[in-house]
């Protein structure tokens, strides 16, 4: 069972670098794309690529294979909402633009979000507290399961946008057809 994760992550590694501009979707943080195994406790039971996915020449690039525990943000996030949701165990972020926003919900996703200048001080001061509290309030804010939560950031906070799935493949795929709407609004017919 845990190769599974990895071949999956793996595969949607591939979909995403050979996607021709997918760099324009990475955010100054970078991105990453994850996947939990079945009941999820802690990062060790992620699978994230180790360094995060950058970009080069325009296109997605990532420096080594995926594995287990090679992430702590993104393997939060999809712990957090895997409890809630089982079947959710990808996970991909994204840069944040109103656009995305729009072309996410003119595909009849179920987007939410959360305001991080409401998260209280006690989760801000307490390390790894502010994406569960994040994924919570995105959930307590929805009134279906969201497929995509995003914040628009805070004071040093990048503003995100987390695209969720049962795996990574349908997560690559996803942002692939995200980036194909994204680059058409913006007039870049490639």
């Amino acid at each position: 069972m845990m190769i599974m994760e990895i071949e999956n992550v793996r595969r949607a590694l591939e979909m995403i670098s050979s996607a021709e501009d997918f760099g324009i979707l990475i955010p100054e943080v970078r991105s990453n794309i994850v996947m939990a195994r079945s009941n999820p406790c802690g990062p060790e039971d992620v699978v994230a690529v180790p360094g995060r996915i950058t970009e080069f020449q325009g296109r997605a690039f990532a420096c080594r294979d995926p594995e287990y525990g090679a992430s702590s943000h993104m393997a939060r996030f999809i712990i957090a909402l895997n409890e809630h949701l089982p079947g959710r165990r990808s996970a991909l972020n994204i840069k944040f633009d109103e656009s995305i926003i729009s072309i996410c919900e003119d595909m009849g996703l179920v987007v939410s979000s959360y305001d991080r200048s409401r998260e209280p001080d006690s989760v801000r001061d307490t390390e790894g507290g502010s994406i569960p509290w994040g994924v919570e309030e995105a959930l307590r804010n929805s009134e279906s399961p969201p497929d995509v939560i995003y914040h628009r950031g805070a004071w040093g906070k990048e503003p995100m946008i987390v695209l969720t799935g049962r795996d990574a493949v349908e997560v690559a795929e996803l942002a692939i057809k995200i980036l194909r709407k994204y680059k058409s609004l913006k007039g870049d017919t490639r």
